[in-house]
């Protein structure tokens, strides 16, 4: 049987903290920033915890 490979969409998008969990950048950071308003800019920044069912089938997907 071969090995199982990560699938690696999800590897070069989220990544695996130590504690396990999975973790993604927001979407509409990328492109015409400066025409979004910079409250919209703020709330984009950082980056989004995936919670429930998400975290599992990601951790999944990243590990294999």
């Amino acid at each position: 049987m071969p090995k199982k490979k990560p699938k690696k969409s999800v590897v070069k998008r989220m990544r695996l903290t130590k504690n396990g969990k999975v973790v993604r950048r927001r979407s509409g950071k990328e492109k015409f920033l400066a025409h979004k308003p910079a409250k919209r800019r703020r709330r984009l920044r950082g980056h989004v915890t995936l919670d429930g069912r998400w975290t599992v089938n990601m951790r999944d997907l990243l590990t294999a």
